[in-house]
C-alpha cells in the first residue's frame, strides 16, 4: 500500500468523520449539557461502533447488501426512528444544569448504536471501501480501519470540545433549552436529508 493511498484514505476518513451529521450533533449537545467526560464516553462508543461496522462491511457484508438491497431501506428507517427519538429527548430536555440526573445523557452504547443506525456511517463505510480498496483484502481493510479509528475519535472529539465551549455560554436553563431545541431541530432535519 502506497503512502499516497494511505494519505487519501486518511483525508477521506477526516472528511467523513468531521462533517456534520447526527453523531456530531449529539457529541456537541451531550458535552454542552453533561460535560466533556460524558461527551468522550459517547464519542468512544460511536468510534468503536463505527469501526466494527466498517470491519464487517469490509470483510464481506457489502456483498450481502448488494444481494439484499432491502436491508439498506430497513436500516435507513430504523436509523430515522432512532434519530427522531433522540431529537425528541433533546427537544424536551428541561435545561437544568445542576441536575444530578444524567438519565438522558448520551452513553457509550448510544454512540455505538447510533453508528449502526446512521446512514452516514453506512455510506462512509461502503463508499470508502469501494473507492480505496475495492478488492477488500483483509490487510487493506485492517489498515484502513486502523487509520479511521484515531481520525474518527479525534474528529468527534472536536465536536465535544465545541460543545463544552458552547455549554459555558449557555449557563442558564433557558439558554440551554434554546440550544437543545435548536440542536434537536437540526438532528430531526438531518432525517429529511437522509430521505432526499
Amino acid at each position: 500500500m502506497t503512502l499516497s493511498l494511505i494519505t487519501s484514505m486518511s483525508l477521506f476518513a477526516l472528511a467523513a468523520s468531521l462533517s456534520p451529521g447526527p453523531v456530531n450533533l449529539v457529541s456537541l449537545s451531550g458535552s454542552a449539557r453533561y460535560g466533556i467526560k460524558t461527551g468522550l464516553i459517547f464519542v468512544t462508543g460511536a468510534t468503536l461502533g463505527f469501526i466494527v461496522l466498517f470491519l464487517l462491511i469490509g470483510f464481506g457484508l457489502h456483498y450481502l447488501i448488494d444481494q439484499l438491497s432491502w436491508i439498506t431501506q430497513v436500516l435507513q428507517w430504523l436509523g430515522i426512528a432512532f434519530l427522531l427519538y433522540l431529537s425528541y429527548q433533546l427537544f424536551t430536555d428541561n435545561g437544568e444544569l445542576n441536575s444530578d440526573k444524567h438519565n438522558n445523557a448520551p452513553t457509550f452504547m448510544t454512540g455505538a448504536i447510533m453508528q449502526w443506525l446512521n446512514p452516514k456511517a453506512w455510506l462512509a463505510s461502503l463508499s470508502g471501501i469501494a473507492a480505496y480498496i475495492p478488492n477488500a483484502e483483509a490487510i487493506e481493510v485492517m489498515i484502513f480501519a486502523s487509520l479511521y479509528l484515531p481520525i474518527c475519535w479525534l474528529s468527534l472529539g472536536i465536536w465535544v470540545w465545541i460543545g463544552k465551549i458552547l455549554g459555558q455560554y449557555f449557563q442558564s436553563p433557558a439558554k440551554m433549552r434554546l440550544m437543545n431545541k435548536t440542536l434537536a431541530i437540526l438532528l430531526a432535519g438531518s432525517c429529511v436529508l437522509i430521505l432526499v
